[in-house]
């Protein structure tokens, strides 16, 4: 599995999540891959189903994070906060459509609002997608308008109870190429 983003953090709780659409390990549908990067997906955000967080969690975020990334920083595709303690599931393409009132999605590293699906370089390998569900103290998070992914993930240090956790995979393969075929008459 690639780099752990938490692996530094103080340890926290866990909790549990599952969701129809992705697993641990397990290669994203087309549906949570990006058609607006341009990989030909759908940016559909999963379906997320949590139980068992803390009897004191006061509020929830969901943020999915890639740290595999070709940057220095990783790639926030979603970050979402402010979610009542009462909610415990997000049904499919949420994201845009149907979030709770009062939950707060902010830009994701694409620049547009909201979930963006996977989009890695075509044959930078296998990018892992920490799909994570944070369990809050406090019963909202009172962040400035256009506030980052990262400074979300700043304030979240303070305030996490648990974590509940799936790491989903995506791989982009090279391209079909005429000059493979040419000079090897293999296709890679």
């Amino acid at each position: 599995m690639g780099r752990d983003p938490y692996a530094d953090l103080p340890r926290v709780g866990a909790f549990k999540v599952s969701s129809h659409d992705i697993a641990d390990g397990r290669t994203l549908d087309r549906a949570q891959v990006s058609g607006l990067l341009g990989a030909g997906g759908a940016d559909r955000s999963p379906h997320l189903n949590w139980s068992q967080a803390p009897d004191s969690t006061q509020s929830f975020a969901v943020t999915i994070f890639d740290p595999d990334a070709p940057t220095a920083g990783g790639f926030w595709h979603w970050a979402a906060y402010n979610f009542p303690p009462a909610v415990c599931e997000l049904a499919t393409n949420a994201s845009h459509h149907a979030m709770p009132v009062g939950v707060i999605e902010l830009v994701n590293d694409g620049g547009t609002t909201g979930y963006i699906g996977a989009a890695p370089p075509p044959g930078h390998g296998v990018h892992h997608y920490w799909t994570v569900v944070h369990a809050l103290d406090v019963p909202m998070l009172d962040l400035p308008a256009g506030s980052s992914p990262a400074f979300l993930g700043f304030n979240l240090y303070s305030h996490t109870l648990a974590r509940a956790i799936i790491v989903p995979t995506y791989e982009a393969p090279l391209p079909r190429s005429r000059s493979a075929v040419r000079n090897t008459g293999v296709v890679t």
